[in-house]
């Protein structure tokens, strides 16, 4: 057994993968945080597409309703 073992005992080998476990599961929840924000950055700009394309086709409505008349 290494010297570094014997002195650190299963303690401090538990701890040390107790903590790569926690810093895991944190890396995989802020992944999911951020596919989380870019479906919804994705899901806005669909929207505001849509909005954009609906109001030209209003004013272009609009403005050929006022030059019939």
């Amino acid at each position: 057994m290494s010297i570094w073992y014997k002195a650190a005992g299963w303690g401090t080998v538990f701890a040390i993968l107790a903590l790569v476990v926690t810093l895991l599961k944190q890396i995989i929840a802020f992944i999911g945080f951020l596919t989380f924000a870019i479906k919804i950055l994705v899901v806005l700009a669909f929207v505001a597409l849509f909005v954009g394309v609906g109001f030209m086709v209003f004013r272009s409505w609009n403005a050929n309703r006022q030059s019939k008349n």
